[in-house]
Protein backbone atom coordinates (compact mmCIF):
# COMPACT_ATOMS: atom_id res chain seq x y z
CA UNK A 1 0.00 0.00 0.00
CA UNK A 2 1.29 3.69 -0.87
CA UNK A 3 1.20 4.96 2.40
CA UNK A 4 3.35 2.11 4.08
CA UNK A 5 6.04 3.22 1.16
CA UNK A 6 5.85 6.34 1.69
CA UNK A 7 6.19 5.99 5.48
CA UNK A 8 9.24 3.95 4.58
CA UNK A 9 10.62 6.66 2.58
CA UNK A 10 10.14 9.98 4.95
CA UNK A 11 12.04 7.44 7.32
CA UNK A 12 14.91 7.19 5.61
CA UNK A 13 14.87 10.67 4.68
CA UNK A 14 15.51 11.41 8.07
CA UNK A 15 17.76 8.62 8.63
CA UNK A 16 19.91 10.45 6.01
CA UNK A 17 19.17 13.39 7.82
CA UNK A 18 20.59 11.74 11.11
CA UNK A 19 23.40 9.75 9.52
CA UNK A 20 25.09 13.18 8.80
CA UNK A 21 24.88 15.26 12.11
CA UNK A 22 28.05 15.51 15.09
CA UNK A 23 27.95 15.63 18.51
CA UNK A 24 26.51 19.03 18.77
CA UNK A 25 24.05 18.40 16.73
CA UNK A 26 22.55 15.51 18.65
CA UNK A 27 22.80 17.86 21.79
CA UNK A 28 21.43 20.64 20.48
CA UNK A 29 17.52 21.84 21.08
CA UNK A 30 15.77 20.64 18.65
CA UNK A 31 12.17 23.11 18.37
CA UNK A 32 10.07 20.72 20.09
CA UNK A 33 10.23 22.66 24.29
CA UNK A 34 12.51 20.66 26.68
CA UNK A 35 13.81 17.81 24.05
CA UNK A 36 17.09 17.83 21.90
CA UNK A 37 17.64 16.33 19.14
CA UNK A 38 18.40 12.64 21.00
CA UNK A 39 15.36 13.35 22.75
CA UNK A 40 12.98 13.88 19.91
CA UNK A 41 14.81 10.16 18.31
CA UNK A 42 14.13 8.96 21.32
CA UNK A 43 10.67 9.75 21.61
CA UNK A 44 10.24 7.89 17.84
CA UNK A 45 11.70 5.03 18.38
CA UNK A 46 10.02 4.84 21.75
CA UNK A 47 6.27 5.39 20.32
CA UNK A 48 7.67 3.07 16.63
CA UNK A 49 7.86 0.52 19.37
CA UNK A 50 4.22 0.89 20.53
CA UNK A 51 3.24 0.55 16.90
CA UNK A 52 4.69 -3.17 17.20
CA UNK A 53 3.45 -3.53 20.77
CA UNK A 54 -0.09 -2.73 19.40
CA UNK A 55 0.09 -4.62 16.50
CA UNK A 56 1.10 -8.01 18.91
CA UNK A 57 -2.43 -7.26 21.11
CA UNK A 58 -1.04 -4.64 23.51
CA UNK A 59 -3.23 -2.78 25.71
CA UNK A 60 -1.92 0.53 25.22
CA UNK A 61 -4.34 2.84 27.53
CA UNK A 62 -2.24 6.04 29.24
CA UNK A 63 -3.24 5.85 32.59
CA UNK A 64 -1.75 8.68 34.80
CA UNK A 65 -2.70 8.12 38.75
CA UNK A 66 -1.99 12.25 38.71
CA UNK A 67 -3.93 13.08 35.63
CA UNK A 68 -1.09 13.92 33.78
CA UNK A 69 -1.30 14.80 29.87
CA UNK A 70 -0.29 12.72 27.19
CA UNK A 71 2.29 15.02 26.05
CA UNK A 72 3.82 14.83 30.24
CA UNK A 73 3.50 11.12 29.99
CA UNK A 74 5.62 11.47 27.15
CA UNK A 75 7.96 13.89 28.56
CA UNK A 76 8.25 11.47 30.88
CA UNK A 77 9.60 8.44 28.92
CA UNK A 78 11.83 10.23 27.46
CA UNK A 79 13.09 11.35 30.53
CA UNK A 80 13.26 7.94 32.14
CA UNK A 81 15.12 6.20 28.88
CA UNK A 82 17.55 9.22 27.72
CA UNK A 83 20.88 7.17 26.02
CA UNK A 84 23.64 8.21 24.24
CA UNK A 85 23.16 9.51 20.30
CA UNK A 86 24.67 6.28 19.05
CA UNK A 87 21.86 4.18 21.28
CA UNK A 88 19.10 6.39 20.25
CA UNK A 89 19.73 5.52 16.68
CA UNK A 90 20.45 1.94 16.44
CA UNK A 91 16.76 1.54 18.55
CA UNK A 92 15.41 3.89 16.29
CA UNK A 93 16.49 2.11 13.33
CA UNK A 94 15.30 -0.75 14.33
CA UNK A 95 12.06 0.37 16.10
CA UNK A 96 10.77 1.77 13.03
CA UNK A 97 11.58 -1.57 10.36
CA UNK A 98 9.65 -3.79 12.92
CA UNK A 99 6.84 -1.04 12.99
CA UNK A 100 6.18 -0.72 9.48
CA UNK A 101 6.57 -4.77 9.22
CA UNK A 102 3.87 -5.11 11.59
CA UNK A 103 1.96 -3.11 10.20
CA UNK A 104 2.16 -4.14 6.47
CA UNK A 105 1.41 -8.03 7.90
CA UNK A 106 -1.82 -6.83 10.31
CA UNK A 107 -5.52 -7.58 9.24
CA UNK A 108 -5.85 -4.08 7.14
CA UNK A 109 -9.60 -4.17 8.61
CA UNK A 110 -8.86 -4.91 11.86
CA UNK A 111 -8.29 -1.78 14.12
CA UNK A 112 -4.79 -1.46 16.35
CA UNK A 113 -5.10 0.22 20.01
CA UNK A 114 -3.73 3.94 19.65
CA UNK A 115 -3.79 6.69 21.68
CA UNK A 116 -7.39 8.05 21.85
CA UNK A 117 -9.17 5.44 19.20
CA UNK A 118 -8.06 2.20 17.57
CA UNK A 119 -6.80 2.51 14.08
CA UNK A 120 -6.55 0.81 11.27
CA UNK A 121 -3.17 -0.22 9.99
CA UNK A 122 -2.87 2.18 6.95
CA UNK A 123 -4.49 4.71 9.68
CA UNK A 124 -2.15 4.40 12.01
CA UNK A 125 0.88 4.14 9.37
CA UNK A 126 -0.50 7.72 8.37
CA UNK A 127 -0.20 9.41 11.61
CA UNK A 128 3.42 7.96 12.05
CA UNK A 129 4.46 9.27 8.79
CA UNK A 130 3.02 12.58 10.20
CA UNK A 131 4.42 11.93 13.25
CA UNK A 132 7.64 11.73 11.53
CA UNK A 133 7.58 14.60 8.68
CA UNK A 134 6.73 17.05 12.26
CA UNK A 135 9.47 15.80 14.10
CA UNK A 136 11.81 15.98 11.52
CA UNK A 137 10.95 19.61 11.14
CA UNK A 138 11.69 19.94 14.63
CA UNK A 139 15.24 18.56 14.15
CA UNK A 140 15.84 20.43 10.61
CA UNK A 141 14.68 23.46 11.58
CA UNK A 142 16.77 24.82 14.72
CA UNK A 143 20.01 23.24 12.85
CA UNK A 144 19.29 24.57 9.45
CA UNK A 145 18.96 21.56 7.02
CA UNK A 146 17.11 21.89 4.30
CA UNK A 147 13.65 19.84 5.02
CA UNK A 148 11.85 20.11 1.62
CA UNK A 149 8.01 19.67 1.13
CA UNK A 150 7.17 16.78 -1.17
CA UNK A 151 4.33 14.50 -2.47
CA UNK A 152 3.59 12.61 0.58
CA UNK A 153 2.34 15.30 2.62
CA UNK A 154 -0.74 14.33 0.57
CA UNK A 155 -1.47 11.72 3.65
CA UNK A 156 -1.03 14.09 6.46
CA UNK A 157 -3.07 16.46 4.70
CA UNK A 158 -5.72 13.87 4.28
CA UNK A 159 -5.47 12.68 8.03
CA UNK A 160 -6.12 16.78 9.27
CA UNK A 161 -9.12 16.83 7.02
CA UNK A 162 -10.74 13.42 7.94
CA UNK A 163 -10.00 14.48 11.88
CA UNK A 164 -11.92 17.62 11.92
CA UNK A 165 -14.98 15.73 13.11
CA UNK A 166 -12.91 14.64 16.01
CA UNK A 167 -11.60 18.11 16.09
CA UNK A 168 -14.64 19.63 17.00
CA UNK A 169 -16.38 17.21 19.17
CA UNK A 170 -13.04 17.62 21.70
CA UNK A 171 -13.89 21.05 21.31
CA UNK A 172 -17.13 20.62 22.55
CA UNK A 173 -19.05 21.57 19.30
CA UNK A 174 -20.92 19.98 16.59
CA UNK A 175 -19.08 18.26 13.40
CA UNK A 176 -19.05 20.36 10.46
CA UNK A 177 -18.36 19.76 6.86
CA UNK A 178 -15.38 21.89 5.55
CA UNK A 179 -14.08 21.14 2.00
CA UNK A 180 -10.34 21.46 1.71
CA UNK A 181 -8.39 22.27 -1.93
CA UNK A 182 -4.53 22.28 -0.99
CA UNK A 183 -2.10 23.35 -3.34
CA UNK A 184 0.58 20.43 -3.71
CA UNK A 185 4.31 20.85 -3.34
CA UNK A 186 5.06 20.63 -6.75
CA UNK A 187 3.07 24.07 -6.66
CA UNK A 188 0.51 22.70 -9.91
CA UNK A 189 -2.24 20.30 -8.35
CA UNK A 190 -4.54 20.75 -6.19
CA UNK A 191 -5.47 17.99 -3.73
CA UNK A 192 -8.98 17.84 -2.32
CA UNK A 193 -10.78 16.70 0.59
CA UNK A 194 -14.07 16.62 2.06
CA UNK A 195 -17.33 17.06 0.31
CA UNK A 196 -17.22 20.12 -2.50
CA UNK A 197 -20.90 21.05 -1.87
CA UNK A 198 -19.39 22.04 2.20
CA UNK A 199 -20.91 25.33 3.18
CA UNK A 200 -16.93 25.85 4.47
CA UNK A 201 -13.47 25.80 3.16
CA UNK A 202 -9.58 26.04 3.65
CA UNK A 203 -7.81 26.78 0.83
CA UNK A 204 -4.11 27.70 0.08
CA UNK A 205 -0.48 25.67 0.33
CA UNK A 206 -0.42 21.79 1.70
CA UNK A 207 2.72 22.72 3.28
CA UNK A 208 0.83 25.38 5.39
CA UNK A 209 -2.01 22.75 6.11
CA UNK A 210 -0.05 19.97 7.46
CA UNK A 211 1.86 22.45 9.16
CA UNK A 212 -0.93 24.20 11.09
CA UNK A 213 -2.36 20.49 11.60
CA UNK A 214 0.55 19.65 12.92
CA UNK A 215 0.90 22.94 15.41
CA UNK A 216 4.17 23.96 13.75
CA UNK A 217 2.58 27.22 12.19
CA UNK A 218 -0.19 29.02 13.62
CA UNK A 219 -3.15 29.53 11.14
CA UNK A 220 -2.72 33.34 11.13
CA UNK A 221 0.40 33.02 9.96
CA UNK A 222 -0.39 30.20 7.71
CA UNK A 223 -1.40 32.28 4.60
CA UNK A 224 -4.68 30.06 3.88
CA UNK A 225 -7.65 31.12 3.27
CA UNK A 226 -11.33 30.18 4.80
CA UNK A 227 -14.75 30.60 4.01
CA UNK A 228 -18.07 29.72 5.54
CA UNK A 229 -19.79 29.76 8.84
CA UNK A 230 -17.27 26.79 9.94
CA UNK A 231 -13.95 27.75 8.15
CA UNK A 232 -11.76 29.40 10.23
CA UNK A 233 -13.16 27.35 13.44
CA UNK A 234 -11.84 24.30 11.36
CA UNK A 235 -8.42 25.78 10.62
CA UNK A 236 -8.40 26.81 14.67
CA UNK A 237 -8.93 22.69 14.95
CA UNK A 238 -6.83 21.13 13.09
CA UNK A 239 -4.83 18.23 14.10
CA UNK A 240 -2.93 14.80 12.62
CA UNK A 241 -3.08 13.67 16.37
CA UNK A 242 -4.99 12.25 19.40
CA UNK A 243 -4.97 14.48 22.44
Amino acid sequence: MAVFDDLVAEQDRLDAILSGLDEADWAAPSAATGWTVTDVLLHLAQTEEAVTASAAGADLAVRSPDGATLDEVMDRLVQAERAAPVAVLQRWRAARLAAVAALRAADPQQPLAWAAASLKPATLATTRLAEHWAHGLDITGPLGIPFPDTARLWHIAWLAQRTLPYAFVLAGEQPHSVFCALTAPDGTATWQYGPPDADSTITGPAGAFCRVAAQRLTPTESGLRTTGPNGAAALGLLRTYAA
